[in-house]
């Protein structure tokens, strides 16, 4: 039978090393699912602080103002880093892809991401990293601006050419989706909520 000190030089080694690997998780990692009060924009960049410099990082950048951008990405995924839209099925049983390319905190498909990835110069951005996301959102709200003329603090119009695609704003179709309009509002009634907060943040 084997005693408990002669195990102690075998274990002491693998306790430095288990609890080297808890230190390096914990400070490499970011924190884990959507911030707790999402209709509050100061209580998320307080939880988040790094956030909030990323999207008034893509403010100057863009032009984009910060609460559209939050209240976009606040629509498009509840601030989930890794969410993407549901599993299609054949038959109602056969898995058969996703409804669209979509990924990440913006919801960005893959054509449009590509396309920011060149045009903007960040080319190794991910749709998972906030960070990215918020300055491919204000990228996008500028183009946006360019390509149809909605102007920057027009979050209803702008969350309407960002579901839609340029294209397709300036055909109109949203008119007959009374969902998306619907959407829309709930995206432009969110901005105000954080344009009003935005004032009181410390």
């Amino acid at each position: 039978m084997i005693k408990i000190e002669q195990w102690i030089p075998i274990l002491r080694p693998l306790a430095g090393v288990f609890a080297l690997a808890l230190v390096v998780g914990s400070c490499s990692s970011s924190p884990s699912g959507p911030p707790r009060a999402q209709n509050n924009i100061c209580a998320i960049f307080d939880e988040r602080p790094g956030w909030r410099d990323a999207v008034f990082d893509s403010a100057r950048r863009w032009g984009a103002p910060v609460e559209v951008q939050m209240a976009i990405m606040w629509k498009e995924s509840n601030f989930r880093g890794k969410v993407r839209p549901p599993k299609k099925f054949a038959l109602g049983v056969i898995p058969w892809g996703r409804a669209s390319s979509a990924y990440g905190y913006a919801q960005a498909l893959d054509g449009t991401w590509n396309w920011y990835r060149r045009d903007s110069g960040n080319r190794g951005a991910d749709r998972d990293d906030f960070d990215d996301a918020a300055d491919f959102v204000g990228w996008y709200m500028a183009k946006t601006t360019v390509n149809n003329g909605v102007l920057m603090h027009d979050a209803f119009n702008q969350y309407l050419a960002y579901h839609e695609g340029h294209t397709g704003f300036q055909r109109g179709d949203w008119r007959n989706k009374g969902w998306l309009r619907n959407a829309a509002t709930r995206v432009a009634d969110q901005a105000v909520r954080y344009r009003g907060q935005l004032r009181q943040c410390s």
